[in-house]
């Protein structure tokens, strides 16, 4: 592509990262409207998650709350500074107490940039001693609902961390390059999607204040998620055009490239901690839901519709590339790419498409993961889990990719059965040492002879 089509593209980053200093600006201008937030939860006895309604909570000489039907509260404040907030354990349903019923009151110092979300960690006296009692079959850690629901939640898991793994793995299938400015690709379309669903295209400024949605006013969440896609797949372009199309013209090494990779994920993750801010925050639609029943399983209509859309994308990635010519291309690139060239392929046109491709499904993933909470570093926080899914389903390939992710995702969710939620993550480092001691491609990789 030419200059002028580079620069247009580094262009429409560059006002990307303005509307993220343009939003945070807007946020400073309703700082009159500041309060603490929080949600109210705790996980039952099959590790199903329970909002917690009717719990009042207090800030002295302030005023209170009371949760609603989704566990939510906000209680409003003059102005920014510190307060101490007091939740009143009477109104906590019976079997539900605080984890440490010492902190029943917690400071908390609210800024000029928006409310502060605040956490009230709930236990259940019921999931305490079936935990304590994990002998009993029909109501242990092991009973049938219990496993499958973490079973769903790992699938839910896998397919997130098949969309950011897939583009990952084709990266590498076609370059050799290990990026690891991947995880700023996810975050990046974290945010890009928190942006356009709270401020719209241009919200960000002021003359447009009054005008109509998406300018003036915040999108639908699904056209955001689009939007992020887009702005993702413009990132991952112009990473590739400006920094690593120009590193592999110059000669640079992949090992040097690998560590260019790294220094720029530092460097974006920090470009987005001084726009974005620190603090964490939720989309304007679909931050929390009731969950539903489904065959003794709960899953809420979001990340039902998310776990679909993924599935879609996932089939149409497949589709797109055994039977398209570009796909095809990707693959042939990602065998071999010497002789790909020699075949009349256009290589540097076929990696331009996969950074385009994977920073789009990257921004998707991420929009995802985003359900919990949008925050700088979400990427940086799932980059270990990515790569132990592409290196586990074998390197370079997309369907391993997806494969390994699938794997690594339930074991995860498997493991709480027998060790703490907190230490969950590292079983996909256990799962990738042990599947690479006795296949060292990984699943669906190829043997390779070194030396």
């Amino acid at each position: 592509m030419p200059f002028t089509g580079v620069r247009s593209s580094f262009l429409v980053v560059v006002a990307a990262l303005g509307v993220l200093a343009g939003a945070q600006s807007a946020s400073a201008q309703v700082s009159d409207d500041l309060g603490v937030i929080g949600q109210l939860q705790y996980q039952d006895a099959n590790g199903v998650k329970v909002f917690v309604e009717g719990v009042d909570l207090s800030i002295d000489d302030v005023g209170g709350a009371t949760t609603d039907k989704d566990g939510s509260f906000r209680i409003e404040v003059e102005g920014p500074g510190e307060y101490t907030i007091n939740i009143d354990v009477a109104t906590l349903p019976t079997g539900i107490s605080l984890r440490d019923p010492e902190r029943s009151s917690l400071q908390v110092t609210v800024s000029e940039n928006g409310d502060q979300r605040i956490i009230f960690p709930l236990v259940s006296s019921e999931s305490g001693a079936v935990a304590n009692a994990a002998s009993s079959a029909s109501e242990g850690n092991w009973s049938v609902r219990r496993v499958s629901q973490l079973t769903l939640e790992g699938i839910k898991l896998g397919l997130y961390l098949a969309m950011a793994a897939i583009g990952l793995s084709l990266i590498f299938g076609t370059t050799g390059l290990v990026n690891f400015a991947h995880a700023e690709l996810i975050t990046w379309g974290t945010l890009m999607a928190y942006f356009f669903n709270i401020y719209g295209l241009v919200g960000f400024l002021g003359f447009m204040s009054g005008w109509p949605a998406p300018f003036g006013e915040g999108v639908n969440f699904i056209v955001a998620t689009v939007l992020s896609m887009v702005m993702g797949g413009v990132l991952g372009y112009v990473l590739n055009r400006v920094v690593f199309r120009t590193a592999r013209n110059s000669g640079v090494s992949l090992l040097a490239q690998m560590v260019m990779t790294i220094g720029l994920s530092i460097f974006l993750r920090y470009v987005y901690l001084y726009f974005f801010g620190g603090r964490y925050r939720s989309y304007g639609q679909y931050a929390s839901q009731r969950a539903n029943s489904f065959l003794g399983m709960e899953l809420t209509t979001r990340d039902a519709t998310a776990m679909l859309v993924s599935v879609v994308v996932l089939v149409a990635v497949g589709v797109g590339l055994t039977r398209t010519r570009m796909g095809r291309a990707m693959r042939a690139v990602s065998d071999n790419k010497d002789l790909a060239e020699s075949s009349g392929i256009d290589v540097e046109k076929v990696i331009s498409q996969v950074w385009i491709f994977g920073g789009a499904l990257a921004a998707l993933a991420g929009t995802f993961f985003g359900f919990d909470q949008v925050k700088w570093d979400l990427g940086t926080r799932i980059l270990l889990l990515i790569f132990a899914a592409v290196t586990l389903g074998g390197l370079g390939t997309a369907f391993g990719a997806l494969v390994g992710a699938l794997i690594v995702g339930i074991a995860i969710n498997w493991s709480t059965l027998v060790i703490d939620s907190e230490l969950k993550n590292m079983t996909a480092l256990v799962v990738l040492i042990f599947a690479l001691l006795l296949r060292p491609q990984g699943i669906l990789g190829k043997k390779q002879r070194i030396g």
